[in-house]
């Protein structure tokens, strides 16, 4: 229990700064719960989930300015999308999940040394109608859907999404990333918890370590700026990459 409340509350500080909590915390549950079927570990760790997005969505709402006309959309479409994806995740095979979340980590810390500057200054006349249009539709949908279904690394790829495709700097960018992560973890929630996927007490008691280090995440990004996020997002991609591919390795 100490060891799943310790790293609920590293995912809680990960996760505020460049999102990808879960994918220390949900290892972290199938280790210390063996045989727990793997929508059931989703469901949980979106419990806690839930509660450290929208603590690091408030404290930045409060701090910096939230591009609404692109997160607020976004949002609403996650919740939906993200509830369907959760209603389709008993389907996926419980070893497709790691082979496909370290092949997308791999793709984003290629695309982030390949692009030094993304991120790091904003780009505001990246801002067009029809990327705004775009963004919503791939972070509503696309990344959506795949939170609910798989679920790991959901507010790194809303991060990198909203720096791509509308120019935002790595802050404001988990500025919205945090509000559509809240969206697309209440639409899975509900639909977990609905069909009975989620440990309550075990979820609350990981809910509140989350959301002392999701504060304090958000704090440290705001103060410390876009800079240290991008280092923060490439440390923590290469150590996901690696410790993935060690578990894959030993799959095999």
């Amino acid at each position: 229990m100490t060891t799943l409340l310790t790293a609920a509350a590293m995912a809680g500080w990960v996760d505020a700064v460049v999102g990808g909590g879960g994918l220390l915390l949900l290892p972290a549950l199938l280790v210390a719960a063996p045989g727990l079927p793997v929508a059931t570990a989703l469901g949980t760790n979106k419990l806690a989930a839930i509660f450290d997005t929208s603590t690091a969505a408030v404290t930045y709402a409060r701090r910096t300015k939230v591009d609404w006309a692109v997160a607020g959309p976004s949002a609403g479409l996650a919740v939906v999308t993200a509830g369907l994806g959760a209603a389709l995740a008993g389907a996926v095979p419980a070893g497709a999940y790691r082979p496909v979340v370290l092949v997308v980590l791999v793709s984003v810390a290629v695309f982030v040394l390949c692009r030094p500057r993304l991120g790091v200054v904003a780009q505001p006349a990246r801002r067009t109608r029809g990327r705004v249009v775009v963004a919503v539709a791939v972070a509503g949908l696309g990344i959506a859907l795949y939170d609910g279904l798989i679920g790991p690394g959901t507010g790194t790829f809303l991060v990198l999404a909203f720096t791509a495709l509308v120019g935002a700097d790595f802050v404001h960018g988990s500025a919205m990333a945090k509000v559509v992560n809240a969206g697309t973890n209440l639409g899975a929630l509900v639909v977990f918890g609905a069909t009975g996927h989620v440990w309550w007490l075990l979820g609350a008691g990981m809910a509140v370590c989350n959301v002392a280090g999701a504060a304090l995440g958000a704090r440290m990004a705001l103060r410390r700026g876009s800079g240290f996020v991008r280092v923060v997002l490439l440390v923590v991609v290469v150590a996901l990459v690696a410790k993935l591919g060690h578990d894959q390795w030993l799959a095999g």
